[in-house]
């Protein structure tokens, strides 16, 4: 039951400082508020790469982006006290009743309920291993590290008192934003209610990607040996990474739409594909959420099943290795955990395709 400390508050602050596929896998833990408290405000605050998907959480009353100290994995912010304590203000200013920190079985919650511990937020709900003395009000004692991330996530609210919603991942794409995404296909030729296969080769980090050149040879058998037509999909830094694959890709059957969408619109793109082909990056929750199959180069930086899609078809691809999971940036060995050959990528998909009742047009 939902305690009486929670039902008095009108203005909360949800924490969610990462990348895009983290955001999406906070959206069964924001139903589950908004159920509870329909007429609580509720403020998401994201990263710069959260904010480009959170518009499409439909529970969020308004949207803050920060990027955070205690998420600068590169260390490239400079030391300046005078930004972190204009977030401080940033936080008083919002004059919210409580604060609920997000954060992943790797990350601390202490750096961020510290922040509005000094903002003067009443009611701070986290989830760690360690004591943190009286900086959380309310301190969760998390799962297994190895449970699912969006199970953690309502893990933290379900202690607090609130009850889940539903575990699904969900997203809701404006209908303006659909029709710009459907006139983006067909200016470029190609049907969105016709069955095509997007390609997303891109990851946030290095160490989460199946080498371009194989994908390029995924791309050609697909479309060559099977006329099953592609569009690739990636951002304007990612374009780089695509040149390879674009080089090897017949015109005919290959769209490259990287760095010509925003994230919205590749995700009405993505909604529409009848399989998707990625890496373990945002690509892939997105099409969790709209149930879409999928084949994944899942590499050995993480394990599977705190990340992993449950309710799309899918078929995750690795190889097993000592090292993993190691969550590094960068592989110093050879991504053997990927060496995966393109034919055996591109059998998984024509099974997935036949499996889920997609119609496969045959070259020739």
């Amino acid at each position: 039951m939902l305690p009486d400390t929670w039902k008095e508050v009108r203005r909360i602050l949800v924490m969610r400082l990462d990348n895009i596929g983290d955001v999406v896998m906070i959206g069964p833990a924001l139903r589950a508020l908004k159920e509870a408290l329909p007429q609580a405000h509720l403020t998401l605050m994201v990263s710069p790469a959260g904010s480009q998907i959170a518009p499409l959480l439909p529970w969020v009353d308004e949207i803050q982006v920060h990027r955070a100290t205690w998420q600068d994995a590169s260390g490239n912010l400079a030391l300046d006290p005078a930004r972190e304590l204009a977030l401080v203000e940033k936080l008083r200013e919002g004059r919210y009743d409580a604060a609920i920190i997000f954060t992943s079985f790797s990350q601390s919650p202490y750096p961020p309920a510290y922040a509005c511990y000094l903002a003067g937020i009443p009611v701070r709900l986290g989830q760690s291993k360690e004591f943190g003395g009286s900086i959380l009000s309310q301190w969760v004692k998390p799962l297994p590290d190895g449970r699912h991330q969006v199970d953690r996530n309502l893990h933290l609210l379900e202690m607090a008192g609130f009850e889940e919603a539903g575990r699904h991942l969900e997203l809701r794409i404006p209908e303006e934003v659909q029709a710009q995404a459907d006139h983006i296909l067909i200016e470029n030729g190609l049907d969105p209610l016709s069955p095509f296969v997007v390609v997303a080769p891109g990851a946030s980090c290095a160490a989460r990607r199946y080498e371009p050149q194989r994908y390029a040879e995924v791309v050609r058998l697909l479309a060559e040996r099977y006329g099953l037509a592609q569009v690739i999909l990636g951002s304007e830094r990612e374009r780089e990474l695509c040149e390879p694959i674009l080089a090897a890709a017949p015109a005919d059957k290959v769209l490259s739409l990287v760095g010509q969408t925003s994230v919205v619109e590749m995700t009405a793109i993505n909604r529409r594909s009848a399989l998707v082909i990625a890496n373990d990056s945002g690509p892939m929750h997105l099409a969790d959420a709209f149930l879409r199959p999928m084949v994944i180069l899942f590499s050995g930086t993480e394990i599977e099943e705190q990340w992993r899609p449950r309710f799309a078809p899918a078929r995750l691809l690795r190889r097993p290795t000592a090292c993993s999971p190691c969550y590094g940036f960068r592989c110093p060995y050879n991504m053997e955990c990927l060496d995966i050959e393109p034919e055996e990528v591109v059998d998984e998909a024509l099974r997935l395709l036949e499996r889920t009742s997609e119609r496969i047009v045959t070259a020739g």
